[in-house]
């Protein structure tokens, strides 16, 4: 018995870096897509939204003195690539996949629309959402916590190289403990890092939980939608 019926999974760019320290690990994108097999044939339907920061860091951008419009539109492009990537992985494991781009650009993906995107997930492909929100100034957080209210999503698993939320960066703090639970309100008081403040807002607002646990563990994407606590949920 699947606890999830309908995910959005949101994957960090720089998760698909693997141990290159920039653009894309193609042992590490077919992984994930091993994981994502193994999701689709236990039944979920399932929406992808991929960050772009393995191939462009849009603050570091500013920050070198671009344009801020024009580095979220990079950004935005450095998405699609990642997508285009995931999809052949995909299909390379012989899983059909639709990518669909926030902002108009076939032949590489179809523009998206929620009732297209949904149609997809019906018809037993992947669905992955592309481009942010095809605006300046929102991140991918952003995009998957939009994406995943349109798409009518149970949950949002944001899959990370950390197995959950914890008091501080457990990677920079060895006393930092990890929550299995915590809602939406102790996140936001205790200034924890699980989304940014717009897509975190948008989650409580529309009753979305969020799923926290480490995507690099191979098998940890078929627990989670069984229920296993492996990670940490962040719920009303």
């Amino acid at each position: 018995m699947l606890k999830y019926k309908r995910v959005l999974l949101k994957l960090s760019g720089e998760s698909l870096m693997g141990n290159s320290g920039y653009g894309i690990d193609s042992e590490r994108l077919n992984e994930y897509a091993e994981q994502i097999k193994e999701l689709q044939e236990a039944g979920a339907q399932i929406g992808i939204v991929i960050g772009g920061g393995n191939i462009f860091r849009g603050l570091k951008g500013v920050a070198s003195g671009f344009d801020r419009v024009k580095v979220d539109q990079m950004g935005m492009l450095a998405t699609v690539i990642n997508s285009i990537a995931l999809q052949s992985a995909l299909a390379n494991s012989g899983i059909k996949s639709v990518v669909y781009t926030a902002v108009r650009m076939e032949p590489v993906g179809e523009l998206y629309n929620r009732d297209k995107a949904v149609e997809s997930m019906e018809a037993g492909k992947i669905v992955i959402l592309s481009g942010g929100t095809g605006n300046p100034f929102f991140t991918t957080d952003t995009a998957s916590a939009l994406r995943a209210v349109e798409i009518g999503a149970e949950i949002i698993f944001k899959g990370t190289r950390v197995d959950g939320v914890y008091t501080a960066d457990p990677e920079k703090d060895p006393k930092a403990t990890k929550f299995n639970n915590i809602t939406f309100d102790e996140v936001i008081k205790r200034e924890l890092n699980v989304m940014d403040l717009t897509a975190f807002t948008m989650c409580k607002e529309n009753n979305i939980p969020i799923y926290v646990f480490d995507m690099n563990t191979r098998g940890n994407l078929l627990k989670v939608i069984h229920g296993e606590e492996i990670g940490t949920l962040v719920s009303k």
